[in-house]
């Protein structure tokens, strides 16, 4: 096991398996926890990333737009559905332990480490309940085709920690508060219980998560002597490819310390 928490990290990125992947973050997680606890933290050392996490032989990561549509009005729609969301869940358990590791040079508090560890830990949480819901179908993480444009935001910011924060939680995570209620209203139509309860808990600690990113992108240009909005305008064009696409959810988005003036001005018309 690795000494300093960026070691930590990198092992991670380098399993493959899903299920062991997120088995070791949250032992790492544990682990990094209770040490704070006792007053004797880890370090968080010095380690090298790989430019792109391990991943299992299957699923098969196709270009986005050669994923099959999904029709979550049938039961292996909503099969389909959940796959998606397991491969998410699982490019997030990444992308937080690399932002861990990949910017452990920087300067940054303590807290800064604790929240992408909790992070980490939650995501490695979601993914195995989709895997639970999606192995009591009788299907799998890796038994349908994936989208390999998920780790293109994590390559196109891997020397700016200030565009990572943008891009990943303030645009993708908070994506997501936008369109799982939506996700949870097709699951609770067909009556699926299981799926609605592990929905739920996604939805409200991704808040959590969008909020670290927005707390410490204002940290960090606070200390720079700029301006938030100003800034994460200009991070946004730069990295993220396309419009973001309404309707928002602007309650969430608000709780997660996103104000409308961040998000409207680089809106497209929401046509998928």
């Amino acid at each position: 096991m690795g000494a300093t928490l960026a070691e930590m990290a990198v092992e991670v990125l380098t399993t493959a398996d899903g299920r062991a992947k997120t088995a070791l973050g949250r032992r790492h997680a544990a682990a990094w926890f209770a040490a704070r606890a006792e007053g004797t933290p880890l370090p968080i050392g010095r380690a090298e990333p790989p430019l792109r996490p391990a991943r299992p032989a299957r699923p098969e990561l196709l270009p986005p737009r050669e994923v099959p549509r999904r029709r979550p009005g049938s039961p292996q729609g909503r099969i389909a559905l959940l796959h998606a969301l397991a491969h998410i869940e699982l490019n997030a358990v990444d992308l937080h332990w690399d932002i861990i590791a990949r910017f452990a040079d920087q300067s940054m508090p303590a807290g800064f480490y604790d929240d992408w560890v909790k992070a980490a830990d939650e995501e490695a949480k979601h993914f195995n309940l989709i895997c639970d819901v999606l192995e009591r179908r009788g299907s799998h993480y890796g038994a349908l085709p994936a989208h390999a444009g998920m780790w293109r935001a994590a390559e196109d910011t891997v020397d700016d920690l200030k565009g990572r924060l943008a891009v990943v939680p303030m645009v993708l995570e908070a994506r997501g508060l936008d369109v799982t209620p939506g996700m949870i209203d097709i699951f609770r139509k067909a009556g699926e219980e299981d799926a609605i309860a592990a929905l739920e808990v996604i939805y409200a600690e991704e808040v959590g998560h969008v909020a670290y990113g927005s707390k410490w992108f204002n940290w960090l240009c606070g200390r720079d002597g700029e301006d938030p909005k100003e800034v994460f305008h200009a991070l946004v064009r730069r990295y993220f490819h396309g419009a973001l696409k309404p309707p928002f959810n602007e309650e969430k988005r608000a709780e997660a310390g996103l104000p409308p003036d961040f998000y409207w001005p680089l809106a497209g018309d929401g046509d998928e």
